[in-house]
């Protein structure tokens, strides 16, 4: 059984003795002996940036717009969340989106493969999983995203494709470049990986299309120049019961009536496996709760001892950790999903950078 932390154990006092996780995103001196390698990394990475755009590399331009949406720094920064909202905004102008995704943390026997709402996790990843069932358009797995777009157009409508997580992929063409930054941590660091969380330098963000920060801006140093803010709402509670088949066309769907009420206040066990936990902890003490934290590492595979907690107490997680334990949680388990709220100001600079495109419904 999984033991709680101690009764104090607030997301503050998680907050004030970080993990080693954390002292490595913010730069603890300890990975300062990485530097050497770092600095090979980062120059691998720019000769590598630089070959496409010299054109000694060649990139495939897709027949549809391209949206990348991506980040220079590992970890979570918010672009499920995102990805989702750009797929309702296109729809909603008549276009037809479809997803390509790495599918990180499956274990997938072959690519290109199709996400559906009932895949397994396992195989395909929590984050396409969540996708697929949430966006509810055709979504493709593939590491290399170039065959992944092919396959999409090939076995689908859609008639504009959003990359998620594919910033750093070169072969693939974009239309838009979308980064999206942490308000929190921004950039740790600065150091590039292995020391420090960061795939490119910090530049490269002058040279996307449009960058997203996530949260009100907390970090070091000064929010990206002309970033638009997003906020993230909490939506209605959901049971992870319910995570295994499709219940999100409408998050304001009333709950199964076999479902138990959740709860209104109160000490929850609070079970995040994302890029960073204590974001999540805190938005549940937001909303009133005391929430006992339980971090895991981002992209966990679950067991049923993992959700075994005391004292007890609701069980509340996000929707990326329910996609994978809606077979295991105990019955009294809940997610939370959540909706991004972006300003007019995105919306209208994303509809100039597609106009040179044909209208959707000639598509």
């Amino acid at each position: 059984m999984a033991t709680s932390p101690e009764p104090d154990a607030t997301p503050a006092s998680v907050a004030a003795r970080p993990s080693w996780a954390e002292r490595w995103y913010n730069g603890h001196p300890l990975f300062l002996l990485l530097l050497p390698l770092s600095a090979i990394f980062a120059l691998m990475a720019a000769l590598r940036r630089m070959s496409y755009r010299l054109g000694w590399l060649k990139a495939w331009q897709a027949p549809v717009p391209v949206i990348v949406v991506g980040n220079i720094s590992v970890g979570g920064t918010g672009k499920t969340p995102l990805t989702l909202a750009l797929v309702e905004h296109l729809r909603s102008q008549g276009w037809r989106p479809g997803i390509v995704s790495r599918g990180y943390g499956g274990q997938g026997a072959s690519y290109p493969q199709i996400v559906r709402a009932d895949s397994d996790a396992a195989e395909v990843g929590d984050e396409p999983l969540l996708l697929a069932r949430r966006a509810q358009v055709p979504v493709v797995i593939d590491p290399l995203r170039v065959r992944g777009v092919q396959h999409l157009l090939a076995s689908s409508d859609c008639n504009i494709v959003l990359c998620d997580d594919g910033l750093q992929h070169y072969a693939l063409a974009r239309t838009v470049e979308i980064a999206v930054v942490d308000g929190q941590r921004g950039l740790g660091s600065g150091w590039p990986l292995p020391a420090g969380p960061l795939r490119e330098s910090a530049a490269r963000l002058r040279s996307v299309d449009m960058v997203v920060v996530n949260g009100a801006w907390r970090a070091a140093g000064s929010m990206p120049a002309s970033a638009a803010t997003m906020s993230l709402a909490p939506a209605a509670w959901q049971p992870v019961s319910g995570a295994a088949v499709d219940l999100a066309a409408d998050l304001a769907t009333e709950l199964p009536v076999a479902a138990a009420i959740p709860p209104s206040a109160g000490a929850i066990h609070a079970v995040a496996g994302i890029g960073h936990p204590p974001r999540f902890f805190a938005m549940l003490a937001e909303q009133g709760f005391q929430p006992i934290p339980h971090a895991f590492p981002d992209h966990h595979a679950y067991t049923a001892d993992d959700l075994q907690f005391s004292p007890p107490a609701p069980v509340v997680m996000t929707e990326k950790d329910a996609v994978k334990c809606a077979g295991i949680a105990p019955a009294n388990s809940w997610y939370v999903p959540v909706q991004a709220i972006l300003p007019d100001s995105f919306w209208q600079a994303l509809t100039q950078r597609l106009a040179l495109w044909r209208t959707p419904d000639a598509g």
